[in-house]
C-alpha cells in the first residue's frame, strides 16, 4: 500500500513546489507594482530616468515593430485573399486585414517584440546589477532601487506599448491594403469601403486596452525576475530565460482572458 501512495505523494508535492513559486512570485510583483504605485504618486521618479527609459523602449523598438506590422498586414492580405477568391465578395478583405491587425496581431506580436528587446534586456541589466552588488551599494547608501530602478520602467512600458501599438496598427492595415491591390487587385477604395463596413469604434480602445495590459506586464516581470536573479553570470542566463518564458505566456494569457471580458 505505501508504495502504491508514492507516485501520488510525489504528485502532491510537485504540485505544491509549483503552488509555492506561483505565489511567491504573484506576491513579490504585487508588492513590486504598490511600491511603484505609491512612488509616483509621491513624486521619488525622476524625469530623467523616465524619458530615457521611454526613448529606449519606444523610439529605439520603432523599425523592429514597423517591420513585424508590415509583415502581418502582408500575410494576413495574401492569405485571406487566397481563401476569398471566387467565393466571398473581395471587398471584405478590408474588413478581415482590420479587424486582425487591430484586435490581435498588432498588439500581440507588438508584445512579443517588446518581450525580445526590451523585457530580456532587462532583466539582464537589473540581473547583472544585482549579482555585481551593485544594488546592494544603493542601499547602503540610502537609495531605495524601486524609484531608480523599477518604477521609471513600468511607468515608461504603460507609455509607450500604446503608442507603439497604434502605430504597428496603422502600419498593418496600410501594408495589408497595399498587398490587396498587388496580390488579388483590390483596389484602395473598395478595400476601405470594407474596412469601414464591419469597423467598430470600440475595437481600436480594445486594442489599446490590451497595450496598456501588455506594457504593465512586461516591465514588472521583468524587472522582478531581475531582482530576483542569484548565481552570478549563469543566474543572470537563467534568470533572463525564466523571464522572457513567463512574460510570453503571461501575454497570450491576457490575450485569452481579453475576448470573454471585454467583447462579451
Amino acid at each position: 500500500m505505501p508504495r502504491l501512495l508514492e507516485p501520488l505523494a510525489g504528485l502532491l508535492r510537485a504540485i505544491g513546489r509549483v503552488a509555492d513559486a506561483v505565489f511567491h512570485h504573484a506576491g513579490g510583483m504585487a508588492t513590486l507594482t504598490t511600491r511603484t504605485a505609491a512612488d509616483t504618486v509621491r513624486g521619488n521618479v525622476a524625469l530623467r530616468d523616465f524619458v530615457d527609459q521611454a526613448f529606449s523602449m519606444g523610439v529605439q523598438s520603432l523599425p523592429l515593430v514597423m517591420v513585424t506590422a508590415i509583415l502581418s498586414g502582408i500575410v494576413t492580405s495574401q492569405q485571406g485573399g487566397y481563401q476569398f477568391t471566387g467565393s466571398i465578395p473581395l471587398y471584405i478583405l478590408g474588413s478581415v486585414v482590420t479587424s486582425s491587425v487591430v484586435l490581435e496581431l498588432g498588439p500581440v506580436l507588438t508584445a512579443v517584440v517588446v518581450i525580445g528587446r526590451v523585457g530580456a534586456r532587462i532583466t539582464a541589466e537589473l540581473g547583472t546589477m544585482r549579482v555585481s552588488e551593485q544594488i546592494d551599494a544603493l542601499y547602503s547608501l540610502g537609495r531605495d532601487p524601486v524609484p531608480v530602478l523599477a518604477a521609471p520602467r513600468i511607468l515608461a512600458g504603460m507609455l509607450v506599448m500604446p503608442a507603439l501599438v497604434g502605430i504597428a496598427n496603422g502600419v498593418g492595415i496600410l501594408a495589408g491594403m497595399v498587398s490587396a491591390q498587388a496580390t488579388v487587385g483590390l483596389g484602395h477604395e473598395s478595400f476601405l469601403y470594407g474596412a469601414r463596413l464591419f469597423w467598430h469604434s470600440y475595437d481600436l480602445f480594445y486594442s489599446l486596452g490590451k497595450a496598456l495590459m501588455f506594457g504593465f506586464v512586461i516591465p514588472v516581470i521583468s524587472v522582478h525576475m531581475g531582482l530576483l536573479t542569484r548565481g552570478g553570470a549563469e543566474g543572470v542566463g537563467r534568470s533572463t530565460t525564466a523571464s522572457v518564458v513567463f512574460m510570453i505566456i503571461a501575454v497570450l494569457v491576457a490575450d485569452a482572458l481579453f475576448p470573454p471580458i471585454f467583447l462579451n
